[in-house]
């Protein structure tokens, strides 16, 4: 087995058991091996593979090539990211004839505009909000949003001024997603580095993880006729980024306050309780902790310096439970804080027992059986009141019942579990919304290094755009024309709840082996 310069285990050696076999440290220009493509050709596919000596110089060359390129694209990011922000700006100004508003795919009855327009001009009118069956959602919404939503002296419609804000808001949860994928991308380098694959740090030049998923989040079809088409699915996602940044920054206010506010307006959200402990407790992602155990096992047995030890016990960290502390704390505070507003907004036409009723009750009784991109709203159509009961009692349990094994399996990729819960909250939610699709779309780009080797993205890729073309023609179908029925749209339905599922279980199967992988590299 030939050895890097520093030290480390050297990739391009190991996948090719011939080099290094003349002397001295040389490389023969062969294809690397299948199983080990995930470093050989993603991360290190600009490896010098010229046969030359790698002396100090060439490494110091390697690793300005490095920054050059991370600048680089640091440099073309901007331009794709304000050219996505202006997309965005000229279909609020120029777009209204999309009538997004009206899509069962944008909106829904926990997300519209229109529903929080009529129950803002309840409550000016000195009636409950929620009173009748329109507005289901926060009353902190009432306030922010509702003023925006009344008619215009200058003109302007009220939308355009709404849709701004999520503009601006669709921009801040793309910068936080890139903020919390170059955490990550830092962590992964830290832990190679410990596991002695420095060439695989040193050699790579690869698209930061951070960029890919907030410009995936950005251009994504989805966030965008979501942001254009008046809903408030935008401030939902923008607080489970800003929770998900905070925890894995360690800033246990800023974690706290978008936990309270992500469950505060959406239910499902909750269950990401375990990844934020877990990334507070544990620190971000990093390889299975047996692959840490391997490597010191073989450390003993050979001549380690004591950096290197010291330098893999501080990434393999035991659970810390000051910031987890910390965030309970938080977490209490920011609770009682926003109760407390909601209380106000609420006094004299309403209470807080009426909002939980016509917000948390009305997500878990699926009481509203308008069409939707899920598959709820069909079954609940069909099914009989005698049976209702038990099946709202299958379906809810059903997402808990997902939250312990995933969080035992994965416990060591805390940011990774908390995409896997984020996607599973968007097939299985009773309201479901083309912004749930967007959120994890962008939080999977966080792991575009890890998951190379994922399979059927051809399948996967056309398969979102067949749905998302296919959905609008059978609701007209159906609604419009009486050429259909709901047979048609549900149908879509079915298959983008299937394409979900498979998309979930591949990545969560492509992470697995990624970590297998590692642990090849690492005995090997």
């Amino acid at each position: 087995m030939a050895a890097s310069a520093t030290g480390g285990t050297d990739i391009a050696s190991w996948s090719d058991p011939m080099a290094g076999v003349d002397g001295g440290d040389t490389r023969q220009n062969r294809a690397p091996k299948a199983f080990v493509n995930v470093y050989i050709s993603f991360l290190c596919r600009d490896r010098d593979y010229s046969g030359h000596s790698r002396d100090e110089t060439s490494s110091s060359r390697l690793l300005r090539s490095a920054a050059s390129a991370a600048a680089e694209m640091a440099i073309r990011y901007w331009p794709m990211a304000g050219a996505a922000v202006g997309f965005r700006l000229v279909l609020v100004l120029f777009g209204g004839d999309l009538h997004l508003a009206s899509r069962p795919e944008v909106s829904t009855p926990l997300t519209s505009l229109r529903r929080l327009a009529e129950g803002y001009w309840l409550k000016q009118a000195s009636v409950s909000p929620y009173s009748g069956s329109m507005y289901h959602g926060s009353p902190l919404l009432l306030s922010v949003l509702g003023p925006l939503t009344s008619s215009r002296p200058d003109g302007h419609h009220a939308h355009i001024y709404c849709s701004l804000i999520f503009v601006a808001v669709d921009f801040l949860a793309a910068m936080l997603i890139r903020a919390t994928g170059h955490e990550l991308e830092m962590a992964r380098n830290r832990s190679l580095k410990s596991l002695d694959l420095t060439k695989a740090v040193k050699d790579t030049v690869n698209v930061s993880a951070g960029d890919v998923a907030s410009l995936i989040y950005l251009w994504n079809p989805w966030a965008i006729v979501t942001c254009v088409g008046s809903c408030t699915s935008p401030i939902e996602n923008l607080m489970v980024v800003i929770m998900i940044y905070g925890s894995c920054s360690r800033l246990a206010p800023l974690a706290a306050f978008g936990y309270v506010m992500a469950t505060h307006l959406s239910l499902y959200p909750a269950i990401l309780i375990v990844p934020v402990i877990l990334l507070l407790g544990y620190g971000l992602d990093a390889p299975p902790p047996k692959v840490f155990v391997i490597k010191g096992s073989i450390a003993r047995k050979s001549d380690v310096s004591d950096n290197d030890k010291t330098s893999r016990q501080r990434v393999v960290q035991q659970f810390s439970w000051k910031p987890v502390l910390h965030f309970i704390f938080w977490l209490f505070i920011w609770s009682c804080h926003v109760l407390l507003l909601s209380s106000v907004i609420l006094k004299k036409v309403g209470g807080l027992h009426e909002m939980f009723e016509k917000t948390y009750g009305f997500i878990l009784t699926v009481k509203d059986l308008s069409p939707n991109i899920g598959v709820l709203w069909y079954f609940f159509a069909e099914v009989f009141d005698f049976f209702r009961n038990f099946f709202l009692m299958v379906f809810n349990m059903n997402i808990i019942f997902m939250v312990l094994p995933l969080a035992i399996r994965l416990k060591h990729r805390p940011c990774f579990l908390a995409f896997v819960y984020t996607a599973i909250v968007a097939i299985l939610k009773s309201y479901p919304s083309a912004g749930d699709s967007a959120l994890y779309l962008g939080l999977l780009g966080l792991f575009v290094n890890e998951l190379a080797e994922m399979q059927f993205t051809f399948f996967l890729f056309f398969g979102y755009i067949g749905v998302s073309l296919l959905s609008p023609v059978m609701h007209n179908l159906w609604i419009w024309r009486g050429t259909g029925n709901a047979n048609f749209y549900f149908a879509t339905g079915l298959a983008y709840t299937c394409l979900q599922t498979v998309l979930l279980v591949e990545s969560v199967s492509s992470m697995i082996k990624h970590d297998r992988k590692l642990r090849l590299l690492v005995t090997s």
